[in-house]
């Protein structure tokens, strides 16, 4: 307490501190410990701070203005040029690609000018490690990026195209710079990684003009197959949907087991999932009725089955048993008849 003493007088004679004649004279009287002396002392060093910064805050704010301006116009530049090649996906990623890059250009500009002592080396230094651990942490979003542009520039397929991807069929709605959002036939919505359909294997059924569609048909064996090949023919050709060239056809496929398997492949123009089910509806049912009035049959699979007379004399002697199948020219066995003449065969058949 002896020490503080000398101590509060000198700061009320102001003479603690070298720099306490910045202090104001309403304050210079007033009985004062040195701690808040300390804390004035530097509120008002930060108060200078801020009133010599003032300019270079304000030329920052300016530079990061122009940028954003420059930046939103650079956009619409952008968009406009690429449209003439890309499709409307591609022309917006490529615009906010250079929209952003700009705007990270002008905050990187405005931190050192408000900011003399940090330099554009310090910020990409403090970049380069901060964006390691967030390329460990983001790994997944941006691969995904990474091949949604890949995507976008390469197009292997575009907004409407029909696809099928492992279990997902349907037509692509939005290709964004993460994920591919699909629509089913059914109505509903898929989003798939782009990073999947980049990797994987994606059936594209609309990148073509024209597409074959093809279908099985079984006929009787007895049936005469180049007459059932000329019947198909003729009503594939007369739907005016079914494409003239390629031109349609049938081929001997296999002889099945209810019959002959014929193959009937013929082309659409477009090769839409719509389209396609129309038309293949259109063909089996004149194929079904032209088949029908030229006698052709359209069996289906069918089993044998043989009642075995189990009375016979031979059952259980494995080189004469019949298992069942129709008598032929030779001699048929006898059904065994319990009593009377035929007790001793009766018998015969017991001891075996």
């Amino acid at each position: 307490m002896a020490d503080v003493a000398p101590l509060a007088g000198a700061v009320a004679h102001g003479e603690c501190c070298a720099d306490l004649s910045t202090v104001p004279d309403a304050a210079r009287g007033l009985p004062m410990s040195e701690e808040i002396a300390i804390a004035y002392q530097r509120l008002h060093a930060l108060g200078a701070a801020a009133v010599r910064m003032l300019p270079n805050l304000v030329i920052a704010a300016l530079v990061l203005l122009m940028f954003l301006l420059v930046a939103r116009h650079a956009r619409s530049l952008v968009q406009k040029i690429s449209a003439r090649k890309y499709h409307n996906n591609l022309v917006t990623v490529l615009g906010r690609m250079t929209q952003w890059g700009l705007i990270l250009l002008g905050v990187m500009l405005a931190v050192t000018v408000a900011f003399p002592s940090f330099t554009p080396g310090n910020l990409i230094s403090a970049l380069g490690i901060t964006g390691i651990a967030i390329g460990f942490a983001f790994r997944d979003i941006f691969e995904n990026f990474l091949a949604g542009i890949l995507i976008l520039v390469t197009e292997p397929y575009k907004i409407g195209d029909q696809i099928v991807f492992g279990n997902f069929e349907g037509t692509i709605e939005q290709i964004e710079t993460r994920a591919t959002t699909m629509r089913t036939y059914d109505g509903r919505m898929v989003i798939i990684p782009n990073a999947d359909l980049y990797k994987g294997t994606v059936i594209v059924n609309t990148a073509y003009p024209a597409r074959r569609l093809q279908y099985d048909v079984v006929i009787g064996n007895s049936d005469d197959v180049a007459m059932a090949k000329r019947l198909m023919l003729d009503a594939m050709r007369g739907i005016p949907e079914v494409e003239a060239t390629p031109e349609p056809d049938v081929l001997l496929l296999a002889y099945a087991d209810a019959g002959v398997t014929l193959r009937i492949r013929w082309w659409i123009k477009p090769p839409r999932r719509a389209d396609a089910l129309a038309l293949q509806d259109q063909v089996l049912e004149k194929i079904k009725v032209v088949l029908t009035e030229n006698g052709i049959d359209l069996p289906y699979p069918t089993h044998q089955i043989l009642f075995h007379d189990q009375t016979e004399m031979t059952d259980g002697d494995r080189r004469r048993q019949r298992e069942g199948w129709p008598a032929g020219k030779g001699d048929v066995p006898r059904p065994v008849r319990f009593g009377g003449a035929d007790a001793a065969d009766r018998d015969d058949v017991v001891r075996r």
